[in-house]
This record gives structure tokens, sequence and C-alpha cells, in this order.
């Protein structure tokens, strides 16, 4: 039995919430702000400029426009805790975690040469510069919007065709697999291509796993999109990290259908529809193909596993009201 007192001569009501917003910022912090990006831009430049070159080249790393988009919506999301925060400049931490990491680029530049550290030590600065001027609570709102510009950067030209062929391997034996289960139908596998025998006739030319048919521009899409939906979906920790974890065999997946379908298409419509423009839109298929095997998961785990409120009342509760005469008591 729970008793609870209630005042009838005061009327408490809860505080509204402040909605916070970017406008209530002084003029001088944007200044600041500005001049901080004009040095840190300044500085790196040429990896600006080639990372975006890259995009723009580069059909396998055109999201890349995307992810600043994705960082800045993500602190415009948490703005109400950023804008709580005080700031605290961190004079050791901060000034000199970013001194360090300006003189470890300056000498990577000139001595060691290792190119894809160059945006990485980029990113690492704007990570150094927020623990400068704001502090550890500053970092603390603001990391993961600053690390995931890591999905912007392309990989090294060795480690990318090092995860690039078993990818292509991969596609090129479930679809050689799958297409040996039809009648009148006989795939055998050299490497990454495939010989199609059909009703006694060989196709030529054969089917080849090409580079682009990998699956790497979609995993790369789908892994930061994917953790960009599990950072704003309102979830427990436990669901996030399987949503997380999904999007890799999500993406494999739909690359793999990718490819059979491209295989059917050659041997049963016509060649020409598997290959060019058509071919590239079938690949543009794959990303909502995968959203939708994404959106079920989620759903799922959203209907089987639902979280017990915390503090439900289940015993009888007495409500006392003091201030209305003696005996005046409502019970429910």
């Amino acid at each position: 039995m729970t008793y609870i007192e209630e005042t009838s001569n005061t009327t408490v009501q809860a505080a509204e919430p402040r909605i916070a917003g970017w406008g209530q910022l002084d003029l001088s912090v944007y200044v600041k702000l500005a001049i901080l990006a004009g040095l840190l831009g300044w500085f790196f430049h040429i990896e600006i400029s080639k990372t975006v070159s890259r995009w723009m080249s580069d059909p396998s790393w055109s999201h890349g426009f995307l992810i600043p988009l994705f960082s800045l919506y993500f602190l415009h999301q948490n703005r109400h805790k950023i804008l709580d925060i005080t700031p605290r400049t961190s004079w050791f931490f901060g000034l000199g975690s970013l001194i360090l990491l300006l003189m470890v680029y300056w000498l990577n530049t000139i001595q060691f040469k290792f190119s894809y550290g160059d945006p990485l030590i980029f990113i690492a600065a704007i990570g150094a510069t927020t623990l400068f001027v704001g502090g550890w609570a500053m970092l603390k709102q603001t990391w993961l919007p600053i690390a995931y510009l890591f999905f912007a950067v392309p990989l090294p030209g060795r480690l990318y065709t090092q995860i690039t062929q078993p990818m292509q391997g991969l596609a090129a034996q479930t679809a050689a697999v799958v297409l040996n289960v039809i009648p009148d139908l006989e795939a055998s596998l050299r490497g990454v291509v495939i010989d199609v025998l059909y009703r006694g006739v060989p196709l030529e030319p054969s089917l080849q796993v090409a580079e682009a048919c990998s699956g790497m521009r979609l995993l790369m899409a789908f892994v930061a999109l994917g953790v960009a939906m599990a950072y704003l979906h309102d979830r427990p920790l436990w669901q996030r990290l399987v949503l997380l974890i999904t999007t890799i065999p999500i993406a494999v997946l739909c690359n793999v259908i990718r490819v059979l379908i491209t295989a059917l298409i050659y041997i049963f419509w016509d060649p020409q529809y598997a290959q060019g423009v058509y071919h590239d839109l079938l690949g543009m298929l794959m990303l909502p193909l995968a959203f939708l095997f994404y959106g079920g998961i989620a759903w799922l785990m959203g209907n089987l596993f639902v979280d017990e409120e915390a503090g439900e009342i289940t015993e009888d509760v007495i409500v006392v009201r003091r201030g209305q005469g003696p005996g005046m008591e409502a019970r429910r």
C-alpha cells in the first residue's frame, strides 16, 4: 500500500523543457569556430582536396559527400546536450595533442609518406581541437560525429583489393551453386569467372564477376548508413549493436543477389541488360533492398523484445489530499 500526499493549495507544474538552438550562441562563438575551421582547412587543404577529388572520380567513394552532412546532422540532433555544456579549455591534453598531431602530419608528409594516414590525422586533429576549446565534456558529446568522418576516407588500394577479392569469390561461388539448381543449366567456376552451359550450348562470353560487382561500394555505403541509423534509433544499446553488426552480412547478401540476378538476365533474357547502365541501376536498387532487410531486423527486435517499464506500480495507491478539511480523503 502506497500513500501519496498532495497539497490542494499549491499547484505544481512541470517545467517545460527549454528548446536549445544554435541561434542562442553569441556571435563571438561563431567567429572563433570560423577561425579554427579556417586554420585547420588551410593546414590540411591538400588532404581535403585529394579526398574530394577521389569522391568525384571514384564511384566506390561517391558516398563520401554525404558523410560530413550526416556528421552535422548528428551534432544538430544532440544540440541540447552540447549547448548545455560550459566550455572548459584543455590546454595540456587538448592543445598538446593538437600540436603533436600537427607534428606527426608534418613528419608523415616529408618522411614516412603514408598517404592513408594524412586524412586520419586530419580527423584526429578535429577531435583534438574540440577537446582544446570545449574540454572533455564537449568531446564526449561530439566524438561520434567526428569519428564518423572515417567513412569518407578512401581505403588504401592494397587494402581495398584484399577485401574486394574474397567478396568477388564469394559472390561468384554462390551464384554458381544457385545456377546449377536450375534445370538444363550447368555452371562451372574458374576463379571469378562462371562458365555457363545451357541446354548443352555454352554461353559466350563467360560470366565474370568484376571488381565493380564485389559489393565493396554497397558495403562501405551501407555500413556508414547503418551506423547512422543505429545511432539515431531510440533503442537499447544491445539492439543498436545488433543492427550495426548485421550491416555487413546484409550488404554481402544483397551483393550476392545482385550477381545472381545479373547472371539470370544474361542467360534467360538479353545480355545487354546485364551490363552498362542497366548493371549500374541494378546495383543502386540493392541499397533499398538492404534497408528492407535492415528494417525487418529492426522491426523483429522491436516486437519480440519489449523492455519492462521501470517502476511500474502494481499495488493499490491511496492519495491523501491535505488542506481540504478533516476527513477529505480520496481512495483509488
